[in-house]
């Protein structure tokens, strides 16, 4: 029986020995308001969804798991604090990825005028919603102008017969390799489900080019990325508007606090600049200091493009801009990072930037606003703190939700900082409390052992 107390009290020593500190707001060393707009809830959940900035990310722990909210029950003694469980939500795109579209049908069609083709087929589309739907032709064949006609519809027989099909427009696409300007191969339009896609591709040589040789072959399928209508959000982490010139390179710099996510850069233009471009973009990110081994940290590139062409001719007009890079960047998840953003002009004038930003995908904390109109303030700053599992994050709905807004980052003046936690000896010799737990199991087993060849005699 003694034996059998010790090993129930180790037992519980090696269950409670690691256990979390409870977290208490006098322990955090921030605070920040939360602000519940939109007047009285209208009969609803009483979801509110605040947007989490850049700033809060410093000064967390990592993951965000010191993270708490509170709220004051008014007129409870000495105003005490409740516990408000949340969710935090990651802004994304739809969850389908980029799928490919299979080209049926192709061939070409007579009428073309001297130099041009029309080519026409159709496309079997994913069964899920999608707007943009991107050409693959032929990388080799270079300076043209395309008018592509779409029609959906459900239903294409084996020889591209069709019952009904619906106009969704007609889209310009280009290449303009020539002039130093970019590529546009993508059919933007609305949100549809059509399961097939019927194209006329009608394409010619960009003017005062030599014909190229336009053939159905150059039509190597389609790629259908997720809706546009389900696209990622962004926060702004850093923004500048200083931008200096090295060589033929334009260069802006930023310092990156240690765990606050990047994800995109962004360009801005002066507002009067109308000019058509080009440029290759190289994002550089290097961590402060070495690596847990000891080994100076190394520099974390990423590279992408922006575009602008705004063009009107005599076969219509041209409009395509893409002002963003995506750059997931790694290096500063643990140090803080410096990161460089450049524009390579090449041999053109430089671009008249106005601003470079930094972005995260959009982070939101959702929660059940207290019916009683209680004051709510979010807390953190305790890296002793385990991340929280609430019942309401398990079962967390994305819905309609009232907006809050964080009020500015201060110091909890009710800070206390924690004594100095002495570990018992258990937890401190985690080891030894094994090895007593398996000579206690020995001992045990040696009784059971006698106590049987006893009851045999």
């Amino acid at each position: 029986m003694r034996a059998a107390a010790l090993l129930a009290v180790l037992l519980w020593q090696a269950a409670t020995a690691n256990q979390p500190p409870v977290a208490q707001p006098g322990a955090m060393l921030y605070e920040r308001a939360i602000r519940v707009g939109g007047g009285e809830r209208q009969g609803g959940s009483g979801q509110v969804c605040a947007v989490l900035d850049a700033q809060i990310f410093p000064h967390a722990a990592p993951s965000l798991s010191d993270v708490r909210i509170f709220s004051t029950q008014q007129g409870a003694p000495g105003e005490a604090l409740r516990e408000v469980p949340y969710a935090i939500t990651l802004s994304e795109a739809a969850t389908d990825e980029t799928e490919t579209a299979h080209v049926l049908n192709l061939r070409a069609k007579p009428g073309a005028s001297k130099g041009s083709a029309l080519i026409t087929f159709d496309l079997e589309m994913p069964q899920r919603a999608y707007t943009d739907v991107t050409l693959d032709l032929d990388p080799a064949v270079h300076d043209f102008i395309a008018t592509a006609t779409v029609t959906g519809t459900n239903d294409v027989g084996p020889g591209g017969e069709r019952d009904k099909s619906v106009d969704l427009g007609t889209f310009r696409l280009f290449d303009l390799a020539s002039q130093h300007l970019s590529r546009d191969t993508t059919i933007q339009l609305q949100e549809t489900r059509y399961r097939f896609l019927h194209v006329d591709l009608k394409i010619s040589p960009a003017q005062g080019k030599p014909a190229a040789r336009f053939v159905p072959v150059m039509v190597l399928g389609a790629t259908v990325p997720p809706s546009r209508e389900a696209q990622s959000v962004y926060t702004t982490v850093a923004e500048t508007s200083v931008v200096v010139t090295k060589g033929r390179e334009m260069i802006a710099m930023f310092v990156v606090p240690a765990r606050v996510p990047v994800e995109r850069v962004s360009f801005e233009l002066a507002q009067e600049f109308a000019g058509n471009f080009s440029r290759a973009v190289k994002v550089t990110a290097l961590a402060d200091g070495a690596d847990d081994g000891g080994r100076a940290a190394l520099p974390e590139v990423v590279t992408g493009s922006i575009q602008r062409v705004h063009s009107t001719d005599a076969a219509g007009e041209i409009r395509t801009e893409q002002l963003a890079v995506d750059a997931i960047l790694g290096a500063n998840l643990q140090r803080a990072a410096k990161v460089e953003v450049a524009i390579d002009n090449d041999d053109e004038q430089p671009l008249p930037v106005a601003a470079v930003r930094l972005e995260m995908r959009q982070r939101k904390i959702c929660f059940e606003a207290p019916v009683d109109g209680a004051s709510l303030a979010l807390f953190y700053g305790d890296s002793r703190l385990a991340a929280p599992a609430y019942n309401y994050a398990r079962l967390f709905m994305t819905s309609q939700a009232l907006v809050a807004e964080l009020g500015p980052e201060k110091l909890n003046p009710k800070y206390r900082a924690p004594a100095a936690e002495v570990r018992p000896f258990t937890a401190r010799h985690p080891e030894l409390l094994w090895i007593a737990l398996i000579a206690v199991i020995c001992a045990l087993g040696m009784v059971a052992l006698k106590a049987a060849r006893n009851v045999g005699r």
